[in-house]
């Protein structure tokens, strides 16, 4: 069984950058679930700090163009700063959300501590959709939908300046995995910054196998790799558990392979778990799916393979 770091788990519960109601119950429906207990089985050692306390959700309307964004830019400090003491103590910090404008708060941390270690940062951003907005292009103004725009230096300062003056990243640090809903205005920006995009008819036409391969190529011993873990990467047949629903998602066996492959470098460093939203849930069958994924993110298989 493969050494990993030791892993603290930091609940985000917040729906705030999302256009429905019951992310914020995700981190406690992943505990129920048994991700503590199952990663401890792995080996990991694993410690749970409990919950970031931010603001409520307001539910307002947007006010020039963005929905709840100070609450947004505060919930994303408090991780932002729980993320990097996490990492600094040379554990690895799992972001269990929430929405998945948290990946700001995270990934900027992540951005900062790989500066300072003088290592190279690869995001995979597994998800339905590219995150790529900005409010110019988008009309419902929620956050989720930019964090990844945000975190290249499109956006208010209040989110892009989270962690300095800088963008956090460049789009040429992270690959898109599991696409399939996009904004026509969104494909504009992402073909101008030119931003590494597996969408869903180029893992029909390529396979998973050499998607990954692709995503993955160019990763090496000082490579830190962050995964960004949004539920509706899967298809809504195996994970209805989410407010963005999308079809024609990523399968059971497809994720499984993704998950393995990831694992199989050993540089992964960092991981959010975000949009699990147990109301519209069948059971908690997907914060189970999504558990079961994360295992093999920390080698499960089903043979010893070298």
């Amino acid at each position: 069984m493969a050494a990993f770091s030791p892993v603290s788990l930091i609940g985000v519960p917040t729906d705030v950058g999302a256009g429905h109601r019951g992310a914020r119950l995700g981190p406690e429906a992943l505990r129920i679930a048994g991700l503590p207990e199952a990663l401890a089985a792995r080996g990991v050692d694993v410690r749970d700090i409990g919950n970031l306390d931010g603001p409520r959700n307001p539910w307002t309307a947007p006010v020039g163009g963005y929905r709840h964004l100070q609450e947004v830019a505060e919930w994303n400090r408090l991780l932002m700063e729980a993320s990097y003491t996490q990492l600094c103590g040379g554990r690895m910090p799992i972001m269990l959300g929430g929405d998945h404008c948290l990946g700001l708060g995270s990934i900027t941390a992540v951005a900062r501590w790989c500066r300072e270690q003088g290592k190279d940062l690869r995001v995979l951003w597994l998800d339905a959709h590219s995150d790529f907005n900005t409010s110019d292009v988008t009309p419902s103004g929620n956050i989720h939908g930019m964090p990844v725009a945000c975190l290249c230096g499109l956006g208010p300062d209040v989110l892009t300046k989270l962690g300095g003056d800088a963008p956090a990243i460049s789009p040429q640090q992270v690959r898109q995995i599991g696409i399939r809903s996009v904004d026509p205005e969104e494909k504009r920006l992402i073909k101008e910054h030119r931003v590494d995009v597996y969408d869903m008819r180029y893992i029909d036409e390529a396979g998973m196998k050499r998607t990954m391969e692709a995503a993955l190529d160019g990763i090496d011993g000082d490579t830190h790799l962050h995964v960004s873990f949004d539920v509706d990467f899967l298809d809504p047949s195996i994970a209805p558990g989410v407010g963005t629903t999308v079809p024609g998602g990523v399968n059971y066996r497809e994720a499984q392979l993704v998950m393995e492959m990831i694992a199989d470098t050993g540089r992964m460093g960092s991981l959010d778990i975000v949009e699990l939203n147990p109301l519209l849930d069948n059971r908690n069958a997907t914060a189970e799916l999504a558990v079961d994924l994360v295992e093999s993110l920390f080698g499960k298989s089903t043979l010893m393979r070298d």
